[in-house]
């Protein structure tokens, strides 16, 4: 087998390669919030988003499905902080009104699907 081949149970899941490309994506528009912010909302938006990718990630290594449905919850968590920071950016006229309509649809699209891998874990 070709060890640089082989994916991890997580690396396979749709939730989490998009939570991937999430990260990305809130770094480019934080990038232009006010360098006051760079270790206020900034910081904590994006360890938010890193985290969403990181909990799944975590919880694909549990055995029991109570535990891995556990960490998905986490990363909604983390998903629904982001929001809320978000619209405190938008009221401080840090993002325009596309900006945020934008991330609130990702953030849309996040969380269903990882309201689907919840239920799913709790089915076992």
């Amino acid at each position: 087998m070709d060890k640089i081949n082989y994916k991890y149970s997580f690396e396979k899941l749709n939730v989490w390669q998009d939570a991937r490309r999430f990260v990305s994506y809130i770094y480019k528009i934080t990038q232009d919030f006010p360098d006051v912010e760079k270790f206020g909302l900034t910081n904590q938006i994006r360890r938010a988003s890193i985290s969403i990718a990181a909990n799944i990630a975590e919880g694909t290594s549990r055995n029991s499905n109570k535990d891995q449905a556990h960490f998905t919850q986490l990363s909604y968590s983390s998903l629904m902080e982001i929001l809320n920071h978000f619209y405190i950016s938008f009221d401080l006229l840090y993002i325009n009104k596309e900006t945020f309509d934008s991330v609130k649809e990702k953030i849309y699209d996040l969380s269903n699907q990882l309201n689907s891998l919840r239920k799913s874990q709790l089915k076992g």
